[in-house]
Parts: C-alpha cells; structure tokens; sequence
C-alpha cells in the first residue's frame, strides 16, 4: 500500500512536524485541524466561529486530498468546554447533513489556550 502526506497548498504550513492529511490505500487520514483562518493566520475565540473554521480547514484538506465531507467516515473532534457540545452538535448536523459519520468528542486541554476545538477526519479517497 502507498502511502502519501498531503499538505493543502491553501492552508500555512504546520508548525509541528505532520502533515494537513495522509492518503494510504483508499483512505485520507487528516491530521487535527484546528479554528485557525490560515489567510490571516488570526482565531477568532468565539466558539462558533472557530468551529466553522476548523469544519471548513478539515474540508479544505479532503479537497486537496482527493475527497470531500460526504466520503469521511469517522470524526474525532476534540473540545476545550463541554458547555459548548450543543453548538458543537448543530454545526456537525450542518456539515454532514445525511448520513453522519462515526464520531467521538472527548473535552480535553488543547495545545493553546485560545483553542476551543481541534477535528480530524478519516474518508474514503473519492472514486
């Protein structure tokens, strides 16, 4: 099996040593992405706004990766509050409106504190 790192052209350059997504076999492995606005480098701290922006980071890669968000298959999402699983649940209806992939959501502490959110995905490679 071949096994391919991806780094989405659009979004900056992880600061740590990974890579935006991995394609092995039919599969891409997307690393955390969190809420930040790779254009601007900026986080917003509203919650809601940082998750749309970490969904949208996580699509982002798909795309350069060979796949969308109808062809992920398991989420993890890691949340800093759990105040905020409500939001969290009403967003994940919007981007996977059918057929929602498997998911879990620990709370956990993120590795900086104006994170809110982090989400990695695994999907299938689009036929």
């Amino acid at each position: 099996m071949k096994i391919k790192p991806v780094s989405a052209e659009e979004l900056s350059r992880p600061s740590a040593p990974f890579s935006h997504a991995v394609v092995a076999g039919d599969f891409v492995f997307v690393a955390g992405q969190a809420g930040v606005d790779f254009s601007t480098g900026k986080i917003d701290l509203d919650f809601e706004k940082q998750a749309r922006q970490a969904f949208d980071n996580v699509k982002q890669v798909l795309e350069s990766s060979g796949s969308d968000m109808s062809n992920v298959v398991r989420v993890t999402i890691w949340l800093k509050d759990a105040a905020d699983f409500e939001k969290l649940n009403m967003l994940y209806k919007e981007y996977f409106p059918k057929n929602p992939p498997a998911r879990s959501t620990p709370i956990v502490d993120l590795p900086k504190p104006e994170f809110k959110i982090s989400i990695e995905a695994m999907a299938l490679l689009t036929q």
